[in-house]
């Protein structure tokens, strides 16, 4: 380990989130850096320390620093109670941050702070008298590593991962019917937005659960995967899964259907060109929601027009360019279906820009029933996704798993149709 000290300021260990008040001294600040560094690294790196200086630096400073070192590589025993009696112990608490450090441990079980490093750890080399000793001293003092030392000495966080590209509307409502299924049970919550990490779009759910999987969480639900999820470390539920074979249990709505159900409303009021933005390539719903588009306008015996179905990708800013070039066909559409709610609001918008007024112009209906659907000016039409309770299915899906349950079976919800201000009948001069 390389420890380099140049201008050490208060606001770098502020920024480095390091448990610091301006009345603390030197060597209760070096205190705080050392047991920081320490619990990150997970091993006795006293031994390999070393100083590098690249400027003169304040002589009292080194001094204090050293004598942390030397403490923490020698630390004064203390007299221990009896670990087997009844009797509390009192906590040696690091005065500067009011929390038990692995130092406190080591004095009141009288061992080297590299030996409660072992025995968190699970490492060889400890005798099983010690290692009882140090775990009774770690409960009665109330030290806590992290997490990750956690899941080391249970194999249990009792944390579920919820793994999202991004934390979108979509998301956001699902978030929700999760975290009121879980109220109550031993779980607590974590949200991950892998896909803002620098590797890129695709493949964002892999490195999350290799990252997380097994030290942080002990189950996933992930939504709107990008790759196929095989089965891994810990047990996984997919909500609107990728399309493939190799696929963890599932969470859905009825896609095709409820794409059916608003592409035949719109032909009820008399639209013959339609036009679908369609969703993801990727994504099994964004498949089906086209399917059911296009079985709807064959039952219909309507002909269709390839050009009236463009890539939205799900996303905003690739729906309005998606609804640019429908709008621009030399005899444009005179209603859009759009895979999910986001799209549909982009059109809406685009529309707007032109001047078309909604519904008369122009119908538009979505899919997903987001809570910006009936926000907008008009409210928009859509298809729903009961999104509560598909976070709640996955989490009961999820909790099944962890206790060991065997669970074979997706849950697909139904799909319904919620009609608002943005479909009405096609107007005389636009159907001829």
């Amino acid at each position: 380990m390389l420890l380099c000290i140049d201008d050490v300021r208060p606001v770098d260990f502020c920024a480095a989130g390091l448990d610091f008040t301006k009345n603390c001294t030197v060597i209760q600040l070096m205190s705080i850096v050392f047991d920081n560094v320490f619990e990150i690294l997970r091993e006795n790196v006293i031994g390999n320390l070393r100083f590098t200086c690249y400027k003169a630096i304040n002589s009292t400073i080194f001094a204090e620093l050293c004598a942390t070192v030397s403490r923490v590589k020698s630390p004064k025993i203390q007299p221990r109670s009896n670990v087997a009696s009844d009797q509390p112990i009192t906590p040696v608490e690091n005065h500067s941050t009011g929390r038990v450090t692995i130092n406190d441990v080591a004095r009141v079980a009288e061992v080297s702070v590299s030996t409660v490093s072992k025995v968190v750890n699970g490492r060889y080399g400890v005798a099983p008298t010690t290692i009882t000793r140090v775990h009774q001293v770690i409960d009665d003092l109330g030290y806590e590593t992290s997490l990750v030392a956690s899941s080391m000495r249970s194999s249990q966080t009792n944390i579920i991962g919820i793994l999202v590209a991004e934390f979108e509307p979509f998301a956001l409502e699902l978030l929700n019917g999760i975290s009121a299924t879980l109220r109550g049970t031993k779980y607590d919550l974590m949200a991950y937005a892998g896909n803002l990490s620098p590797e890129g779009h695709v493949g964002w759910e892999r490195r999350s659960l290799s990252r997380l999987g097994g030290t942080l969480i002990d189950g996933a639900i992930i939504v709107t995967p990008t790759v196929e999820i095989p089965n891994g470390s810990v047990p996984v539920v997919a909500i609107d899964p990728q399309a493939g074979a190799d696929t963890p249990l599932t969470v859905d709505v009825d896609n095709s259907v409820g794409a059916a159900k608003a592409t035949e409303h719109l032909i009820s009021l008399g639209h013959r060109r339609i036009g679908h933005i369609r969703g993801r390539d990727d994504l099994k719903s964004s498949q089906l929601r086209e399917e059911g588009y296009r079985q709807a306008l064959e039952n219909a015996g309507l002909e269709l027009d390839e050009q009236l179905i463009q890539a939205g990708d799900y996303q905003h800013d690739t729906a309005l360019e998606a609804t640019q070039r429908l709008l621009d066909m030399p005899q444009p559409p005179t209603a859009i279906f759009a895979a999910n709610d986001i799209s549909a609001l982009a059109a809406l918008e685009v529309a707007t820009d032109r001047g078309l007024s909604i519904p008369e112009d122009l119908s538009i209906i979505g899919f997903d029933d987001i809570p910006a659907a009936a926000q907008s000016t008009p409210m928009l039409s859509t298809v729903r996704q009961p999104l509560h309770d598909m976070g709640g299915h996955a989490v009961k899906m999820l909790l099944a798993l962890l206790q060991g349950e065997e669970v074979s079976e997706s849950q697909q919800l139904p799909a319904v149709l919620v009609l608002r201000d943005t479909t009405a009948p096609v107007a005389t001069r636009q159907s001829n």
